[in-house]
């Protein structure tokens, strides 16, 4: 199975910037589908971005505007990149890979906290 491990994540000020990196020990070429997704303290996982094995993209609300996704298949690495940081963006960001047969793997999650 794949494994996925992100990074880039830490401390930033509100307007700030920070770029998520989620790189995979094989071929992400073989995930139809790659998302982030986030869960802040006490509350549930939320859908961020995500996007498909042909470039297709999606957002969640509270994200669309400011966040952009994108994958690198010769690199084998997904990307979020994120701007405007506020701090209800606060949260651990986990990425996500799935198959065309519904397996799917999970990052072990980045801190991303925004202060005011």
């Amino acid at each position: 199975q794949v494994q996925l491990v992100e990074s880039g994540g830490g401390l930033v000020q509100a307007g700030g910037s920070l770029r998520l990196s989620c790189a995979a020990s094989g071929r992400i070429s073989s995930f139809n589908f790659m998302g982030w997704y986030r869960q802040a303290p006490g509350k549930q996982r939320e859908f961020v971005a995500s996007i498909t094995s042909v470039g297709s993209t999606n957002y969640g609300d509270a994200v669309k505007g400011r966040f952009t996704i994108s994958r690198d298949n010769a690199k084998n690495t997904m990307y979020l990149q994120m701007n405007n940081l506020k701090p209800e963006d606060t949260a651990v960001y986990y990425c996500a890979g799935f198959t065309s047969t519904g397996s799917g793997s999970w990052g072990q999650g980045t801190q991303v906290t925004v202060s005011s």
